[in-house]
């Protein structure tokens, strides 16, 4: 797990404050209360635990999650190119409702994608947030994944249990990874913490 600094802990306070002034400023991502496993098996593939880190919104806690990769990235872009599956893991941290967590995802993919490839793959976004719609909500501790099999598509499990058969193809999972790894990320601390990046 990433540990940042005093002066990070400080910032937060900081960007809370000017958040609440009105002021565009970054959210930070601190370290997980999550313990997650430092290697698991996908698709009969050895993957690692490439980073991991927690979403903030505001100054709350909203979910704790982890990147899996056969070898370590340091990009969405290199993950892609392993031609391996990919995880992504999540355990939320406070109340939230499933529809408004799928329409965040949407619009995270929208913010890093170009609208053609948003039109193309709009059935299996819209599968995205109704595997979350039917989920009026997730209560702290409940987790949830998405999984990526080259070949197979998208996979999503909640509560470690699969919700359906795989989704897309690699250009959609390209698109999921991007509301978190992206040009426009959800959160460019959690980006940091998730590719290993560390700051001072």
């Amino acid at each position: 797990m990433h540990q940042y600094s005093r002066r990070a802990w400080l910032a937060r306070g900081a960007a809370a404050m000017a958040g609440s002034a009105g002021l565009a400023v970054p959210v930070l991502a601190a370290p997980t209360t999550t313990t997650f496993p430092a290697s698991l098996v996908a698709q009969g593939s050895a993957l690692q635990l490439n980073g991991a880190g927690t979403r903030f919104k505001a100054i709350f806690k909203v979910y704790d999650m982890a990147l899996y990769t056969s070898r370590k990235v340091t990009s969405a872009d290199e993950a892609m190119k392993l031609g391996t599956p990919i995880r992504l893991a999540f355990v939320a941290l406070r109340e939230v409702s499933g529809t408004e967590l799928g329409r965040l995802f949407l619009r995270g993919m929208a913010d890093n994608a170009s609208r053609d490839a948003v039109s193309r793959h709009s059935v299996s976004s819209n599968r995205l947030i109704d595997i979350f719609s039917g989920r009026s909500k997730l209560m702290p501790g409940d987790s949830f994944a998405m999984e990526f099999v080259p070949g197979k598509g998208t996979s999503f499990f909640i509560a470690e249990q699969p919700q359906g058969a795989p989704v897309g193809d690699a250009e959609f999972f390209r698109m999921v990874l991007g509301i978190w790894l992206g040009s426009v990320p959800a959160d460019f601390m959690l980006k940091d913490a998730l590719l290993g990046i560390e700051k001072n």
